[in-house]
């Protein structure tokens, strides 16, 4: 070993290490850090949520602001808005990090075995321990089990890979999309827009090339074929398609696709030799009547050939449904149609990472292994599901119509997911000033209705939005109490902002 003295520093060549005491020689300056990383945005946690923080840190410091909370309504974070944890997972899950307490009468049965079955399949019979790469054997089953009786279709636990929420599996398969070119031999990926900026971020980090295609906001959000084309030809030559990623139920937008659009979808990437990404994390969020969700799995399959042999990724997420457990960062990704010296490629990408939380695959195996019908603990998880399930059909109705109530606001049926999207109408002074902050408009709006009422809510230009339109995201989340006081600051302040632009 050797040591440099705070006071000294030693020529080597040309270079000259300085050190630490006088300001030393850095590697890493906005210059040289990787540029991917630098133009990669997430809005969802973006400056308007940092803003958020601080303010949240001067309340409780005692500074006088004209609102009494901050009101989070940026992020789908169930927990966090105030919903109760479904008891049975987290009774699985307490006994499976405190053993001891299988000994405690005040579990039930079914609780405690499911544990017992969950430790004897832990290396070490603890969750302490690394799970194999794609996730405990016996947790792969449960999922495969859970989409054959959704579909009603057979289903491998082989093409099932845990991971570290459906973020990671997302990113996982994206990696493996890449060509590892760049110009226009760069990998492009299909996302809609408005779309969930994990894709566009990823995307900007893979220094790959982003294809948008438009939902069409005044026909509900749908997507339509015609639009799909118009996109891809204008990427031709730009980059070389290889996937098209499909949100449903949407987020931001909420709404849920039928079945004949899915279709269509399918048709589409068959004919343009197109990988579907399929994010189906909401898939249990559906509340509007006469909207039903269909997997694309399924609706792939029943097509039969030759659409059926079109290559699949979807994935699923313990953060979202009914359970919310965010935290435990649970997830799992299906894969129909790959190869398996492709799949062997994949285990090598995920095995680097090791393993995904063993606590969120034990969420995941009970999302998709509920307790069945006769266990003690059926008839109390049933109850909190559909108590869940009816007050966000309830918030879903309600946020939608006291949009559609204000001046200058309108906004889509909340058909499903966590979300409203609102289009928000500006006076041209607003859009003026706006541009005089160097702000979009929607963040200037967003910024603003902050500061005056405590609301945090994400701009529509972070999810992408058509030229001349504004938007921004709230969450349907918050208790019905909140939602209503929510919308009573946002009237005011609303009304008050056209008034002082008009």
């Amino acid at each position: 070993m050797f040591q440099i003295h705070a006071e000294s520093s030693v020529k080597m060549g040309d270079q000259q290490l300085i050190s630490a005491e006088h300001g030393g020689t850095k590697v890493l300056t906005m210059e040289t850090v990787n540029p991917s990383v630098v133009k990669m945005e997430y809005a969802v946690l973006g400056p308007i949520f940092t803003r958020a923080l601080e303010l949240e840190k001067e309340l409780a410091e005692g500074k006088a602001m004209p609102f009494k909370a901050i009101l989070k309504g940026n992020i789908g974070d169930c927990h966090a808005t105030g919903q109760t944890p479904i008891t049975f997972v987290r009774q699985v899950i307490a006994l499976c990090t405190y053993p001891q307490l299988l000994e405690n009468p005040m579990f039930p049965e079914d609780a405690k075995q499911r544990a017992k079955g969950i430790l004897a399949a832990c290396s070490g019979r603890s969750v302490g321990s690394y799970s194999a790469s794609p996730g405990i054997d016996v947790f792969q089953k449960d999922v495969a089990a859970y989409i054959s009786q959704r579909d009603g279709l057979p289903c491998n636990y082989s093409n099932i890979f845990l991971c570290t929420g459906a973020t990671e599996g997302i990113r996982t398969i994206l990696k493996l999309l890449m060509t590892g070119k760049s110009g226009s031999e760069k990998a492009g990926i299909m996302i809609p827009v408005p779309q969930y900026p994990l894709y566009s971020a990823t995307l900007t980090e893979y220094n790959a090339y982003p294809i948008p295609y438009y939902l069409d906001e005044e026909n509900g959000w749908s997507l339509e074929v015609s639009e799909l084309d118009r996109a891809l030809t204008a990427a031709k030559g730009r980059c070389i398609p290889r996937a098209i990623c499909v949100i449903n139920p949407g987020n931001p937008t909420g709404q849920v696709l039928s079945k004949t659009n899915i279709e269509n979808i399918i048709r589409f990437a068959h004919k343009e030799r197109l990988m579907i990404l399929a994010d189906e994390v909401y898939q249990h969020n559906v509340y509007a009547k006469g909207s039903q969700f269909f997997s694309f799995k399924k609706v792939l399959m029943e097509m039969g050939p030759p659409f059926s042999s079109n290559q699949l990724a979807s994935f699923m997420s313990t953060s979202k449904g009914f359970m919310g457990e965010c935290g435990f960062r649970g997830g799992y990704c299906e894969m129909a149609n790959f190869q398996d010296d492709v799949q062997k490629c994949l285990l090598k990408s995920i095995s680097v990472k090791l393993c995904p939380p063993v606590l969120g695959q034990i969420v995941v195996s009970i999302l998709t292994n509920p307790p069945q019908d006769g266990d003690p603990s059926f008839v109390k998880f049933q109850n909190e599901k559909s108590t869940i399930f009816s007050i966000l059909a309830e918030k879903a109705r309600l946020i939608t119509d006291l949009f559609n109530s204000i001046e200058g606001i309108s906004c889509n049926e909340v058909q499903g997911a966590m979300y409203a999207f609102p289009r928000i109408y500006l006076p041209d002074k607003a859009i003026v000033a706006a541009r005089k902050l160097n702000q979009t408009p929607d963040f200037f709006y967003c910024s603003q209705l902050l500061e005056e009422t405590g609301i945090c809510t994400v701009p529509g230009s972070g999810f992408g939005q058509k030229e001349g339109t504004y938007h921004f995201r709230i969450t349907i989340l918050p208790p019905l109490e909140d939602i209503r006081q929510i919308m009573g600051l946002f009237k005011d302040f609303h009304l008050r902002f056209l008034d002082k632009f008009k």
